[in-house]
């Protein structure tokens, strides 16, 4: 393949760690699917025979347990195990498989859901011999009230401010709200080459990058650099603009030099080559494309480092990587294929009122005079007589015993849920027991082991 995919499948998920207790992030069930399946069947589907998948020991042993995963993926995974206690960042997860690198890579991340033409990065990346292609949507609005954040104000995300060309694909600037304490200020060195510049917000960062191969090679001289997101991408759209010492080699200006910040111990040398070198340079001579105007300057004013964007507008694209995020993924995410909502191993009452907009996992078991709607309910998950369920996620191998009635909530693998339960806008952790008769609102029910600490 002109392209390695790599699933970054080893993050703990800290923003949704009432969920990841007793189950990894990347084997979460997301509509009766692990999590990590979806992204790995966007790279199966435009034709990846094999992927690195960067995780932990524990990720790796659910995976040659789990049907979806043994059934349907049929890619080569080249499985790469991390130390699940270290902090390690998605760089030094690259950097960790330096050696297993022999061209230019896709990154994904293990939590992307998206309906993408995955060609659109790729072209980008191909079109403008670009160093970084990556791909950005619109933000999620989620509508759905969280469990146990009924009537709580909810916490205000930072903003990234993001800086493309006229032709919106070509990415100039790049910089979170939280380093803007002095305001917005674009250097010189950007507005001298492209003196026209759209800043848009209201975008996130899907975690899909190409990269060329000198990028990880770079990762393995700088140790500095931990995270893709947070520094290595930053970089690179920093130093688009440097003033180069040599045709190939990116080095600091004395601009940047006063910027002073974000730089620690790296080298910041970032030398971009390719094997046709000498025939692109031929071709750029000989042609009178460019991708700019305004001045006479040659195409890409000679630079060799080139990140572009491409910005979702339509379709479905967003990380589970909260809550919310993850309630709205089980409803969204069975829309983009084309399956039975009841599982043929399901066992279903004739007299269970069934929404058009549930989901029904494998071997589960669904009692007489039962309502589901706008619901998912797990493999292996049992609902008894009279049982009410909506607006709901049930995880594999609940038991909802006779006359519960629960309402906008998250019930977590292996939770019982006591007879005339009523449950309302509740997370109920792992293996948790609902006492018959309770009546629980808006709350948070795990256990003492698995309160976080202050």
């Amino acid at each position: 393949m002109e392209l390695q995919a790599v699933l970054m499948a080893a993050g703990g998920g800290s923003r949704m760690t009432d969920l990841t207790y007793n189950t990894p992030k990347p084997m979460l069930p997301v509509g009766n699917k692990p999590l990590m399946w979806y992204p790995l069947n966007l790279l199966e589907r435009v034709g990846f025979e094999e992927v690195i998948v960067i995780t932990t020991k524990e990720v790796q042993k659910m995976m040659t347990t789990d049907p979806k995963m043994k059934l349907d993926v049929k890619m080569k995974l080249d499985v790469v195990c991390i130390q699940e206690d270290g902090d390690m960042g998605t760089a030094d997860a690259l950097r960790h498989i330096h050696e297993k690198i022999k061209t230019d890579i896709l990154v994904v991340s293990c939590d992307l859901i998206t309906d993408v033409a995955l060609h659109e990065v790729v072209d980008l990346f191909r079109a403008h011999n670009a160093t970084l292609a990556m791909l950005m949507s619109k933000a999620h609005e989620f509508t759905e009230t969280v469990p146990g954040q009924k009537g709580k104000k909810k916490t205000a995300e930072q903003r990234d401010f993001v800086g493309v060309d006229q032709s919106g694909k070509r990415l100039l600037f790049m910089a979170n709200e939280a380093d803007l304490e002095d305001g917005l200020s674009i250097r010189k060195s950007i507005m001298r080459k492209h003196p026209r510049m759209l800043i848009k917000t209201g975008l996130e960062d899907a975690h899909l990058y190409c990269l060329k191969k000198a990028v990880v090679d770079f990762l393995a001289d700088n140790k500095s650099i931990s995270s893709i997101r947070g520094e290595l991408v930053p970089y690179m759209v920093r130093k688009q603009f440097s003033k180069s010492t040599t045709n190939q080699t990116i080095k600091d200006d004395a601009e940047e030099q006063n910027e002073k910040k974000n730089e620690g111990s790296t080298n910041h040398e970032l030398i971009i080559s390719s094997r046709d070198e000498s025939l692109i340079q031929l071709a750029q001579e000989r042609s009178c494309w460019n991708d700019h105007r305004g001045d006479m300057s040659e195409a890409y004013h000679g630079g060799k480092l080139r990140c572009y964007v491409h910005i979702m507008d339509q379709g479905l694209c967003y990380r589970v990587n909260t809550l919310a995020a993850y309630i709205d993924a089980n409803r969204l995410a069975p829309k983009l294929f084309d399956e039975p909502a009841v599982h043929p191993s399901a066992v279903i009452s004739e007299r269970c009122q069934m929404g058009s907009d549930s989901i029904f996992g494998a071997l589960c078991q669904v009692a007489d005079k039962t309502s589901i709607k706008r619901s998912t309910i797990g493999n292996s998950t049992t609902v008894k007589e009279k049982v009410k369920v909506t607006n709901s996620i049930i995880m594999p191998g609940v038991t909802i015993e006779e006359g519960c009635n629960i309402q906008s909530s998250v019930i977590c693998s292996n939770a019982v849920i006591g007879r005339g339960a009523d449950l309302k806008y509740c997370l109920v952790g792992n293996g948790q027991r609902i006492e018959p008769e309770a009546e629980r609102t808006n709350e948070v029910i795990v256990g003492t082991d698995q309160l976080m600490e202050i």
